[in-house]
C-alpha cells in the first residue's frame, strides 16, 4: 500500500512538472547534471548501506554458522 502511494505521489509531481515545462516554466531550478549527480550519490549511499546491512559471511566459521542456521530453520518449518 505504501509503495502504491509513493508511486502515485511521484507520478503526480512528475506530471505537474512536465506540464509546467510544456507551458514554458521550469519549476525545478536544477540542471540535468545536478540531478544526475544527486541520484548517483543517493544510489551509492543506498548500495553502501545495503551492503553493510546484508549478512556477508566471509570467514569459514561464519559460513558454517549460516549452514547450521539454515538447517535449523528448515527443521523448524518441517515441524510446523
Amino acid at each position: 500500500m505504501k509503495q502504491a502511494i509513493v508511486r502515485l505521489v511521484v507520478l503526480v509531481i512528475l506530471l505537474v512538472n512536465q506540464t509546467l515545462i510544456t507551458l514554458g516554466w521550469n519549476p525545478l531550478p536544477f540542471s540535468e547534471e545536478q540531478i544526475y549527480e544527486a541520484i548517483s550519490s543517493v544510489a551509492t549511499v543506498a548500495m553502501a548501506v545495503w551492503a553493510w546491512w546484508k549478512n556477508n559471511s566471509v570467514t569459514k566459521e561464519a559460513q558454517k554458522a549460516d549452514v547450521i542456521l539454515r538447517e535449523m530453520k528448515e527443521a523448524n518449518r518441517n515441524e510446523n
